[in-house]
């Protein structure tokens, strides 16, 4: 049998999130209109879309000595992901701090802390755990980038299809793009890694080709409501957003990346996996939060099919 699990090697946050009608100017303060303390990071939101997209998922990740520790760990399990490679370090849980407009829009500061203390004999001890298990590695540049770098060629020698959101966008050497099968950058963070403006599909393309170029085997540039473009060696693809209205597009990308992850464990064909992390990172944004936005393997469905869910809000 296959594995059909996924590993993620990736950052654990807490998320503290402030919501406002618009964002202060600078020097400016405003009144805010809700506050919430979640579980958040890339790694651990991943995890949670994975999880929630029916795959056993494994996190690798450090959290801190500190009352954020057991509010984060807690949020894990609570959703099923698999802790035994999580590490406690001395130090600080991470934190992001998070505001989002009326237009649910938002902008993001992170502090790493115990997020950088994950290394590569802590990753090669995860992959080593979950060997015979997992299918897929799911990797993020939220812990330090050499770290991520090791992973992706760990990943690559073990057998597992390695998938990298280059987020947030930072240069990186050249011989780590060959061991990544799939890139997934948001529209500004291609814009960034290739130099290439990306405002539209066409150039999504032109950007997925600067990957393709590196040795990367299939690049995903999302477009946010625009959807998604598919860059591979033989064609490029135009895959449209599910409308939906949007309240918080944080973890959007997130959940788009974990769900097609896990779909691309189970065995899903490439493009219906990307439909499927299409649609999930649609139903994100219509909740607000990180890890409380991201949405099940039923909504997913239902979202594709256009069949409602059955007790679901109308």
């Amino acid at each position: 049998m296959e594995p059909n699990g996924v590993l993620v090697v990736g950052s654990i946050t807490a998320d503290v999130t402030a919501f406002s009608a618009r964002f202060p100017r600078r020097g400016e303060t405003v009144l805010g209109d809700d506050f919430t303390l979640v579980l958040g990071g890339k790694g651990a939101n991943q995890a949670v879309a994975s999880a929630r997209a029916g795959a056993r998922t494994w996190l690798a990740g450090c959290v801190g000595r500190d009352p954020f520790r057991e509010i984060v760990l807690d949020g894990l399990r609570s959703y099923g992901v698999e802790l035994d490679e999580v590490r406690t370090v001395d130090g600080r849980t991470g934190v992001a701090h998070i505001r989002v407009d009326a237009s649910g829009e938002n902008d993001i500061v992170i502090t790493p802390l115990a997020n950088a203390d994950l290394d590569a004999g802590m990753v090669d001890a995860s992959i080593r755990a979950t060997a015979g298990k997992v299918g897929v590695l799911l990797l993020q540049l939220e812990v330090p980038a050499a770290t991520t770098c090791h992973a992706a060629k760990a990943g690559r020698a073990a057998g597992l299809t390695v998938v990298l959101d280059p987020a947030p966008a930072q240069p990186l050497p050249g011989d780590v793009w060959p061991h990544i099968d799939l890139v997934t950058p948001n529209e500004s963070e291609a814009t960034e890694l290739t130099g290439v403006e990306v405002t539209d599909a066409a150039s999504a393309e032109r950007a997925g080709r600067w990957f393709l170029d590196r040795g990367v085997g299939h690049a995903l540039i999302t477009l946010g409501a625009g959807g998604a473009v598919s860059v591979t060696a033989g064609r490029a693809r135009h895959f449209p957003a599910y409308e939906v209205t949007a309240v918080d597009t944080t973890a959007a990308g997130d959940a788009f990346t974990g769900s097609l992850g896990a779909a691309l464990a189970a065995g899903d064909e490439v493009e219906r996996a990307i439909k499927r992390g299409t649609a999930a990172g649609a139903l994100a944004t219509t909740r607000p939060g990180a890890s409380p936005s991201l949405p099940g393997r039923d909504e997913v469905d239902a979202l594709m099919t256009g069949t409602p869910l059955e007790g679901a809000a109308r």
